[in-house]
């Protein structure tokens, strides 16, 4: 994308009303997962609005990489928190769940009413060869950028190999990355440094609202003070809350499941899915195993975080412990209860430690150990390309032979496609997404 004349000075900042319709609009098109979801916002926010600049872009990645939870929604909370304060960090996540929340639900509810919906199961076969490009495309667009040199790379590579080849888990790959990222930032400190320079966003894009040098606006200034502040709101909400669901021990008990849930996601949704089957299912009884796998089929191709499937989980849930009389109303609070104390800690992590990060920008003894985590995450993010390519693909693969054959020539060449869409003629996700999903509904309705 070549610099125009009207990109010679950064955009008018926004006000948060007009931001509002970007954070509404992403909560409806984040398919993809947490790869196709930070790669439309890079798309969107870094090139052509101009909201922040890939440095800081990247910078704000790394921390959110760095945390328990889904880190897309992290990201747009901290890009929102940055812009507009807490407002902003409040109205971008919550938008980036509710269309998810709101879609989950309704689908329980009819799962639950009139069992399989073969229109529905048409659109997901289209949807999938689709997500397989869009983790595709960010795994290119983010390693273009990530990954600036050998050193770097190789990094990169071995995330890929650990995960792939010897089922590394990803709390360790990052633990790994960050350590020589440490050693590197001493012994060739070139190597590690974010930002700035030949290649960066400003030569790429133009100047950004949040650019490469811009200071932390007032509101993300650190201060001890503000951090036990912060803390301790945190805990009255969550207290509060637990206090109003006290009366119904089944809503209490997915409070207190749902909270320790978001502090285990660290390594994504997948990570934490064992401990959330093992509970939901098997102790509590809130949804059958089969329940639980159509959820999961359900969460990985509507839009949202895939942790959503909590959401699947609440609603099953309140229904089958009959919390409230009318199963509608069970479920509608199951899926609520579980979704606010799942986000909830996403919200203190970036309100909390987000002026500390902002604090340790430039500094390159936290910048290296970030700069290695970002090149360790694009080879995770193949990793992800390649499972979902093998689900896609090879339906009758199995962990031991994931690539058995018969091969599904459809779904390869609707991949095939719609990566080529996104890279090669820059057409927009969300239109990339509809048109598979409109293929997978007319194949459906052929049959």
């Amino acid at each position: 994308m070549a610099i125009t004349t009207a990109a010679v000075v950064p955009p008018p900042t926004p006000a948060l009303a007009k931001a509002f319709p970007y954070w509404l609009k992403l909560g409806f098109i984040s398919f993809g997962g947490p790869a196709g979801q930070i790669a439309m916002m890079h798309q969107e926010l870094v090139e052509k609005r101009r909201w922040i600049s890939e440095h800081r872009f990247l910078h704000a990645l790394n921390y959110c990489m760095l945390l328990p939870g889904p880190e897309a929604i992290q990201l747009a909370i901290y890009i929102a928190w940055l812009m507009h304060g807490l407002g902003g960090a409040i109205v971008a996540g919550v938008l980036f769940f509710l269309p998810a929340l709101v879609l989950l639900s309704a689908l329980a509810w009819a799962y639950i009413n009139f069992g399989d919906v073969p229109a529905v199961a048409g659109i997901f076969y289209g949807i999938k060869p689709a997500v397989v490009a869009v983790v595709l495309f960010a795994a290119w667009r983010i390693g273009s950028k990530a990954i600036r040199n050998g050193l770097l790379g190789g990094i990169a590579a071995l995330a890929f190999v650990g995960i792939f080849f010897f089922d590394v888990d990803f709390p360790s790959i990052v633990l790994a990355a960050g350590v020589l990222g440490a050693i590197g930032g001493k012994l060739a400190p070139e190597k590690f440094k974010s930002g700035g320079g030949h290649g960066s966003s400003r030569m790429q894009y133009g100047p950004a609202i949040i650019d490469d040098h811009t200071p932390p606006p007032a509101h993300a200034a650190f201060s001890l003070g503000r951090l036990i502040f912060t803390l301790v709101a945190f805990a009255a909400i969550w207290a509060i809350a637990m206090a109003m669901v006290a009366g119904t021990q089944t809503l209490q008990d997915m409070g207190e499941f749902f909270t320790t849930a978001a502090f285990l996601t660290i390594g994504g949704a997948y990570a934490v899915l064992p401990y959330v089957y093992q509970g939901a299912v098997e102790h509590f009884g809130w949804l059958t195993g089969a329940q639980m796998m159509d959820g999961l089929a359900l969460g990985e191709t509507t839009p949202g975080p895939l942790i959503m499937i909590v959401t699947w989980v609440g609603y099953m849930g309140g229904v089958a412990k009959q919390v409230f009389a009318n199963p509608i109303t069970a479920g509608i609070a199951g899926a609520a209860v579980a979704t606010f104390f799942t986000f909830l800690p996403s919200f203190m992590f970036i309100i909390a430690g987000g002026p500390l990060v902002e604090a340790t920008r430039n500094e390159l003894k936290f910048t290296a150990p970030l700069t290695a985590i970002t090149a360790a995450v694009v080879g995770v993010i193949m990793n992800l390309a390649v499972f979902f390519a093998w689900h896609t693909f090879w339906p009758k693969g199995t962990a031991a032979m994931p690539f058995a054959p018969p091969v599904e020539w459809l779904p390869v060449l609707v991949a095939i496609a719609a990566f080529v869409a996104l890279w090669r003629y820059k057409i927009d996700i969300m239109k990339v997404i509809s048109a598979c999903a409109l293929l997978g509904l007319v194949l459906a309705l052929l049959r």
